[in-house]
């Protein structure tokens, strides 16, 4: 089998689409093709980038031509008009990613309710966060405030040990309001969003209203966490790694 028909058959049984650090995985399970290079993950993302049968759906996410129609799918532009549709599942997406990142550094994790059954690629949300209700880790105006961040993880006395706010069009003085509620706590504030919105971010981050945690919250763009996601899938199984 060719390495380019090992991908395409891996994309097919991870259900059309799939993200890089799944199709490393996937692939390199595949009997009938050999690898004969010390990069095989550089080949797999040449492959994608390259074949016509395949398409990318969002930073890190490529997904099979033949399941386009079928998944709802959209091809990645960055001058695309954003629907509410895209919108949605960019946030659910990225989401996702965090879950997971929280749970392989085995963090108790947390997503509102609302989200639960929005997806993850082929996944809700539901069934890959830990916690499905918020700890009363304190007093109940405090944890209410807290229940509507996008994402959270608790250490293992479940105290919150890091909020994570994703900000694709929605206004980021929004969540820094919320973390400004939420300063009393020892906890990492992230925002995350497109690196182009960098510049935004800095310029509301530097209002004075929010000075008292200025020096406490950090811009996580989604090109960099697509990367921190891949490398905790490698690194959670290195079996496979070569």
């Amino acid at each position: 089998m060719k390495q380019h028909e090992a991908v395409i058959q891996s994309l097919d049984r991870l259900g059309g689409q799939a993200t890089l650090a799944d199709l490393y995985r996937d692939v390199l399970q595949i009997k009938e093709c050999e690898w004969k290079t010390k990069t095989p993950f550089a080949s797999i993302r040449r492959i994608v980038q390259q074949r016509r049968e395949i398409f990318k759906v969002r930073p890190g996410l490529w997904a099979l031509r033949s399941y386009k129609d079928k998944l709802g799918l959209s091809e990645y532009s960055e001058k695309a008009e954003i629907s509410p549709k895209s919108i949605e599942q960019n946030h659910s997406y990225y989401q996702g990613m965090l879950v997971i990142i929280g749970n392989l550094r085995k963090y108790s994790t947390y997503i509102p309710n609302q989200d639960k059954s929005k997806m993850f690629v082929n996944k809700p949300l539901e069934e890959l966060r830990s916690l499905k209700e918020i700890p009363k880790f304190s007093h109940d105006s405090l944890v209410n405030r807290s229940a509507t961040i996008d994402v959270i993880w608790f250490n293992d006395r479940l105290m919150p040990h890091s909020f994570f706010e994703i900000e694709h069009t929605t206004d980021i003085q929004n969540s820094l309001l919320k973390y400004c509620d939420l300063q009393d706590f020892y906890v990492q504030m992230i925002i995350v969003s497109d690196e182009k919105r960098h510049a935004e971010y800095k310029q509301k981050l530097n209002l004075v209203a929010f000075a008292d945690i200025r020096k406490r919250v950090n811009f996580l763009s989604y090109n960099i966490l697509v990367r921190q996601y891949e490398f905790e899938i490698i690194k959670a199984n290195r079996d496979f790694v070569v």
